[in-house]
């Protein structure tokens, strides 16, 4: 089972403090799953920590995560070589891919090294559900604002484009997102584009957005395009608590 149109969801969250692991999955997890359609039997979900250069340690703890969930978990790396022969047959079989945060310039640098782009492209248009944090979300888009490079927030623009917006994430809780990502977008260095606080996705069927989610009250959702002057029109967007 798969769902019946591409779907992504982009977020700002996904991961919550765990009982007795590291983590659990949130709602904005959950969700994505829902969104796959799985039935009568285990949801599959492959977990991508190429942002984090593979940190073992990090896989482990989502690892843990999905067996808490009681899904069939698996993951897909880069370092220090691919783990799998075929990239794209091993994403076809996924019910759910889920990326973790960190570097998204070095992320997107060693999906293209390895075909990574072309196989999740493929699962995407192939019902494969794509979700993930921060440079787990912004991946998925034209670009949008990172630290890969330093602490000094720059744009990335070489995202996948797999929908036609740009993406800001923890839009609420680093100063330098908010101001930038307006900047960008308004003098036309990013499209038009969507920005999620902490616990916030956006969710996209094919190549249109559909609505905004959150796991946490009063957390939002936020449209912003250019104003034509050089600067950028922010509207604060209907967000459905999960």
């Amino acid at each position: 089972m798969s769902a019946d149109a591409p779907t992504i969801l982009a977020t700002s969250g996904g991961l919550v403090p765990g009982r007795r692991t590291r983590f659990e999955l949130g709602p904005l997890t959950e969700h994505a799953i829902e969104l796959a359609g799985v039935t009568g039997r285990a949801p599959r979900i492959c977990f991508l920590a190429t942002a984090a250069g593979d940190d073992p340690g990090a896989l482990g703890a989502l690892h843990e995560a999905a067996q808490v969930r009681g899904l069939h978990a698996s993951h897909l790396t880069s370092f220090p070589m691919p783990n799998v022969e075929d990239p794209t047959a091993f994403l076809l079989e996924q019910d759910v891919v889920w990326v973790l945060g960190g570097s998204v310039a070095g992320l997107l640098a060693m999906w293209r090294l390895h075909g990574y782009d072309a196989a999740l492209r493929t699962a995407w248009q192939s019902g494969v559900v794509l979700t993930g944090i921060s440079a787990g979300s912004i991946c998925w888009h034209v670009g949008g604002t990172t630290d890969s490079y330093g602490p000094d927030l720059r744009p990335i623009t070489d995202g996948l484009a797999l929908v036609p917006f740009s993406n800001g994430v923890h839009y609420d809780s680093e100063e330098q997102r908010r101001p930038l990502f307006q900047s960008l977008v308004g003098r036309g260095v990013l499209p038009t584009g969507y920005a999620t606080d902490d616990g916030v996705g956006v969710q996209y069927r094919g190549t249109e957005f559909v609505e905004a989610v959150t796991e946490e009250d009063g957390k939002a959702a936020y449209r912003v395009e250019a104003a034509g002057d050089g600067s950028a029109v922010e509207t604060r967007l209907e967000t459905r608590r999960l």
